[in-house]
């Protein structure tokens, strides 16, 4: 199995080339962003072993750039920021897993092994519509260019609009995949999250289908 290593720190890096090798792994290395980049346009990797900071760059921005384009290969984050807020960020940005430095290296591996069984996924790219625009990889929603901010529902549910545009979506089915099972609802919770959604992005993105549900027609 090909393993894409991207981390500067070089005593780090030989230590984890000689660990990955041992089990098993074709390891190419490397230590800038854009030298990730060139080997991952050439050729995708199995599994990904990302440093969050680089000389030239941000691992995080670059996982951010790859999950755009459609990459959907398991990529672990390696960081120092021990912070909860950053490990959410971390994974909020397309990250699978994610290991505080320091580490032991038989964690790695086994984290890395639990990645490698999991099915490869296809990461959506950006969603658009018009002026309006919806990043899956880093929950950004933008209209004309200006970043709207929107709740977690309100996302989820203009993510689900975005993906089948001129798709009529009944009620039911947008309550079942935008809700869990067993949550309490009150019996006007989605048509206040569409309102919501109606006032931040205009009315003319989401249509009411009387009696049935609601679309998201299709602009140019």
């Amino acid at each position: 199995m090909r393993l894409m290593l991207v981390e500067d720190d070089a005593l780090l890096g030989q230590g984890l080339v000689t660990a990955f090798s041992r089990e098993g792994y074709a390891v190419d290395w490397y230590l800038k962003v854009a030298d990730a980049e060139k080997a991952m346009a050439a050729g995708q990797p199995e599994l990904v072993v990302l440093d969050w900071q680089l000389p030239d760059g941000s691992g995080v921005e670059l996982l951010k750039k790859w999950r755009r384009q459609g990459l959907g290969l398991p990529v672990l984050m390696l960081t120092a920021r021990d912070a909860i807020d950053d490990r959410i960020q971390g994974l909020d940005c397309g990250a699978d897993d994610y290991l505080v430095k320091p580490f032991e290296s038989r964690e790695l591996l086994a984290r890395l092994r639990a990645l490698s069984r999991r099915p490869v996924s296809q990461v959506d790219p950006v969603l658009a519509n018009g002026a309006l625009s919806l990043d899956p990889a880093s929950h950004k929603v933008s209209l004309g260019g200006e970043l709207v901010v929107l709740s977690r529902r309100e996302y989820a549910l203009l993510h689900e609009l975005l993906r089948q545009t001129d798709r009529v979506l009944t009620r039911e089915q947008l309550v079942e995949r935008l809700y869990s099972w067993g949550e309490e609802l009150e019996s006007n919770t989605l048509e206040v999250h569409v309102h919501h959604l109606r006032k931040k992005l205009g009315s003319e993105f989401i249509k009411t289908i009387r009696g049935v549900g609601y679309v998201m027609p299709k602009l140019s």
